[in-house]
């Protein structure tokens, strides 16, 4: 009898342990899931704050509010604003990335019919407040590109790998329509971007997405005539 409770007392032991533990694990869980959500929040308080006032304008208490969030839970995430600021570059070209590449023109069989379709998708996004069309990384990198090497070399790295995304699409439709021809995909990604980074500031100019929408359109004509003249060349010859 007296080992049979020993038994049960150290049954008992054990599951209270085991109880412990998973409330442990769970409480961990919970802690962690929660902390990084409120890093998450300040991600996204970040993208859009920073594309509505500006870098500079931009202060910490102005994205704990945004975000729902402490000072204190500010700092245990970021040592900065400028921390912060980087890390939301990240943010951003992910939230880009994933826009992009679940779009419906990369469907299109034709490579030029998907490099058309990217440009008709950048067209209709422009839409809503400006802060929720235009480019955090063209904005940082605008204002900081003296004073934060950081943050511009973080700004560079994303811009430069959309323009190897756009040069892909330029390029698969070269090899599918003008193999001959004397441009470089290269310089047509870069002259895209170009146009569009400009258009951005023209709407903030206007506070409108109009003249933004418009240089879109002229971008997508000029890209048709960049295959359309080689064509109409290699049909002469």
């Amino acid at each position: 009898m007296a080992g049979l409770l020993f038994r049960l007392k150290l049954d008992t032991i054990h599951t209270n342990r085991s109880v412990r533990s998973v409330e442990a694990k769970n409480y961990m869980k919970a802690k962690t899931e929660s902390a990084e959500k409120t890093r998450q929040n300040l991600l996204a308080a970040a993208t859009n704050v920073i594309r509505t006032k500006g870098y500079a304008a931009t202060t910490v208490d102005d994205l704990c509010s945004y975000a729902g969030v402490t000072k204190g839970g500010f700092f245990h995430h970021f040592k900065s604003k400028e921390e912060l600021a980087i890390q939301a570059t990240d943010f951003f070209a992910k939230m880009a990335q994933e826009l992009f590449s679940s779009a419906e023109y990369n469907l299109a069989k034709d490579p030029l019919d998907k490099l058309l379709g990217y440009i008709d998708l950048r067209k209709n996004i422009l839409q809503g407040e400006l802060y929720e069309y235009t480019c955090l990384l063209g904005t940082l990198v605008q204002e900081t590109y003296s004073t934060s090497p950081a943050i511009r070399a973080a700004c560079r790295k994303h811009i430069e790998e959309h323009i190897a995304e756009i040069t892909k699409l330029v390029s698969d439709a070269k090899s599918a329509h003008c193999p001959d021809s004397d441009w470089s995909a290269e310089s047509v990604a870069a002259f895209t971007q170009s146009v569009l980074q400009g258009s951005f500031i023209l709407a903030k100019a206007q506070d409108s997405p109009h003249v933004a929408s418009e240089s879109v359109s002229h971008l997508k004509n000029y890209i048709k005539s960049l295959f359309e003249t080689t064509q109409t060349t290699n049909t002469t010859h």
